[in-house]
């Protein structure tokens, strides 16, 4: 079936972090966004995506709707592979990793949503997958830079059943203090890309014998993959990857010995299809692979079920917040510390008309060969 039109729109959830809340990127963070791809066909089958996102979703939405979204219409919804092929072709002088890619990203999401809608399979079996139960959280919990507050924080989530926390602080003196009230819960750490390589390999080593889950990106840049080698040499598991440009960049994180634990994010990487291609890539290295999903739309329940299809030992990242409202309750939010994955067609999960039109931020922007 042919698409025949791609709408944007954003939706604006008041939320409540547990503790204040930071700027983003020189931003207030003080609603949580999501990014909304949907995409019709002439059959007038819908599909739903998630396009990448926080501060940047102006930018990644103005992609969409002056060049990506208009390269969709009159294509076929069903060749995911050649379009990936094709239209990410057509896009590289603009950038193998950016706004233009995570365009993409939701459009072809929301393809998979159709593909599975049409099929009448959840996505996890078009996938190849399996029915295996609710998927464990673990709680991604924000930056306070106060460890009373992550502390805090880790008490709450291992409370409602969280089985893993992570942390995003800079010192060890956080770890502590959230170990000494997760008990038996493993505690990962993640700095986003903080420190050099040499300041990195100083606070691995200080954190090497404190049963880290695994360190997550010590390293600034990202794309430094020797610097990130020399840190996981000093004994610390080492994840990486939300950052890096599809399956190559992951091949140069794996080359480099960089990584333990790849993190592909679906709504940054270029889709679903590209994120399989990690999976491969990774099983046939011995790398594990635990998706990035900081998100609380299509991108997060796309990982639900790529995590229910691929992922050997199953746990999906879940902020830590808690939502005034969002379109696509109940899947957003677990029980216990466990996240069903939906069992309806597609994605299983198409949001609710009336939340969407309560927290609608600006004008839905539709492209149809007519209007943009």
């Amino acid at each position: 079936m042919k698409i025949t039109a791609v709408e944007t729109s954003v939706v604006a959830l008041p939320f409540d972090m547990g503790g204040p809340k930071p700027a983003f990127a020189g931003r207030p963070w003080d609603h949580l966004e999501i990014l909304l791809v949907k995409v019709e066909t002439e059959d007038g089958l819908v599909g739903w995506g998630e396009a990448f996102g926080h501060a940047a979703i102006p930018a990644t939405k103005a992609a969409i709707d002056s060049i990506v979204g208009p390269l969709m219409i009159g294509r076929d919804a069903g060749d995911i592979q050649g379009l990936s092929r094709t239209i990410l072709h057509n896009l590289h002088l603009l950038g193998r990793n950016g706004s233009f890619v995570y365009g993409y990203s939701g459009i072809e999401i929301a393809l998979w949503d159709l593909a599975g809608k049409r099929a009448n399979q959840p996505l996890y079996r078009l996938l190849g997958g399996r029915d295996r139960g609710p998927i464990p959280g673990y709680a991604s919990l924000l930056a306070y830079n106060d460890d009373a507050i992550a502390a805090k924080n880790t008490a709450a989530a291992c409370a409602r059943g969280y089985r893993f926390i992570k942390l995003h602080e800079l010192t060890r003196s956080a770890v502590l203090a959230s170990q000494a009230v997760a008990g038996d819960v493993p505690v990962m750490m993640d700095v986003n890309c903080a420190w050099s390589p040499p300041v990195a390999r100083e606070m691995a080593a200080s954190l090497a014998g404190d049963r880290l889950m695994w360190l997550e990106e010590p390293v600034w840049p990202p794309e430094d993959v020797e610097g990130l080698a020399s840190v996981r040499a000093c004994g610390i598991p080492i994840s990486a990857g939300e950052n890096v440009a599809g399956l190559f960049g992951f091949k140069t994180l794996i080359d480099a010995g960089a990584i333990d634990i790849a993190q592909p994010s679906v709504t940054k990487i270029g889709g679903i299809a590209e994120m399989l291609k990690v999976f491969d890539l990774c099983d046939a290295h011995g790398i594990e692979v635990c998706p990035h999903s900081p998100y609380f739309g299509p991108g997060f329940i796309a990982t639900l079920h790529i995590i229910q299809a691929r992922m050997e030992r199953p746990m999906v990242e879940v902020l830590w917040l808690d939502m005034e409202a969002n379109p696509f309750d109940p899947w957003v939010k677990g029980a216990n510390g466990m996240f069903a994955v939906p069992d309806g067609p597609g994605l299983g999960a198409d949001p609710d008309p009336e939340v969407l039109a309560r927290y609608r931020v600006g004008e839905i922007t539709r492209i149809d060969g007519q209007h943009r």
